[in-house]
């Protein structure tokens, strides 16, 4: 298959084939006598490999890891496993993190809907944000 046709099955630019053969999650296709490059089918299923762990969350970087296990004849599944816990801890984490971003600003809508706009000062900038009588103390920094 040329280019444009694995691009076609997989449903992917080819731009992006050419990335991943740069990047070495692609093996370096044979070219015909006019230079084209030609693939296999089993492109298919790494394209489809790497599409299904990008959206799982992986990596470029994480999915070449994995590539590389298996390239070394290691079975990468304890690898994928740990890369998979890691990336739910990171999602729980940023939850958290979203949670109670989510109450700040909540809290900043409900402060605004009480506030008068003529009560905002040059000093404060914007009340709603830094509400009067909340100033940091000068740090020395310029």
């Amino acid at each position: 298959m040329r280019i444009g046709e694995v691009a076609a099955a997989a449903g992917v630019p080819t731009q992006t084939i050419r990335f991943y053969e740069r990047r070495g999650l692609l093996p370096q296709p044979q070219r015909g006598a006019n230079g084209y490059r030609e693939y296999d089918t089993p492109v298919l299923a790494r394209l489809a490999f790497i599409r299904s762990a990008q959206a799982a969350g992986l990596t470029l970087l994480e999915i070449a890891s994995i590539l590389q296990l298996r390239r070394e004849g290691t079975v990468p599944c304890g690898h994928v496993d740990s890369l998979l816990h890691t990336k739910l801890d990171c999602i729980r984490a940023r939850r958290r993190e979203l949670a109670i971003l989510e109450a700040e600003l909540e809290g900043l809508i409900s402060l605004s809907d009480r506030l008068d706009p003529a009560d905002c000062t040059d000093t404060t900038i914007c009340h709603i944000i830094a509400p009067a009588g909340t100033t940091l103390a000068p740090t020395g920094d310029t």
